[in-house]
């Protein structure tokens, strides 16, 4: 039986994971770039600073690599202020949850601003009894210590409390924990899909889907 939630957000709440492959790509055109084809997927390894580098010299810009990185870092922000959307059914599920009083958590590895922003536009924020960081936390989610942390706020055992995550290492850190686990698809995974319902105690495309699934108290 389902007593709390906990939910990952980029990727399994928000539509938003191909910001960061898209990200470096918008800032160019925003500066009158025109950006290669496959700059996202080149990118996308790199850390910040080494993309920084890379479109610096590629593109033979003026700006200073700390102009660089603040104007991606800058993109994404707008991308959660104004764009990122919830994914199918999402919003029904949160619902659904409140009006059965199961109460709900968000861990997440992005920026509590964003991740505040983009809840407060989407009208979700109510739903959630908190939001919690790796970053604030101190750990990322290769260790437990989100989950446990938020479990704690939400006053129940992990073994009653579900985690919902796209990410596949994130996933099992839950479940070795002692959590139930939800794997969500995201069309921007890392190809684990198939190991990722291995994995999780239930798996979903669609949040629309789950709703059958779920036993609510």
């Amino acid at each position: 039986m389902m007593r709390a939630a906990i939910f990952d957000v980029d990727g399994t709440i928000l539509d938003s994971m191909g910001i960061w492959e898209d990200a470096g790509a918008r800032y160019l055109r925003s500066i009158g770039k025109e950006p290669e084809e496959g700059l996202g997927r080149l990118l996308f390894p790199m850390t910040i600073e080494e993309g920084a580098v890379y479109v610096k010299e590629r593109y033979h810009m003026v700006q200073s690599l700390p102009e660089i990185m603040q104007g991606v870092l800058d993109t994404v922000r707008d991308f959660y202020y104004e764009e990122a959307p919830l994914k199918n059914g999402v919003r029904e599920f949160l619902e659904k949850l409140s009006e059965n009083r199961i109460p709900a958590a968000a861990a997440t590895s992005s920026e509590r601003e964003h991740i505040e922003a983009a809840f407060e536009r989407l009208g979700i924020r109510k739903y959630f009894r908190e939001i919690f960081t790796c970053s604030e936390v101190g750990k990322g989610k290769s260790d437990p210590l989100i989950y446990l942390t938020a479990a704690g706020c939400l006053g129940e055992d992990p073994a009653e409390t579900w985690v919902f995550e796209d990410a596949l290492y994130a996933l099992r850190t839950a479940g070795t924990a002692g959590f139930r686990t939800v794997g969500v698809y995201d069309r921007y995974g890392s190809g684990n899909e198939e190991e990722l319902k291995r994995r999780a105690d239930v798996y979903v495309r669609d949040f629309a889907d789950i709703m059958d699934i779920a036993k609510f108290k």
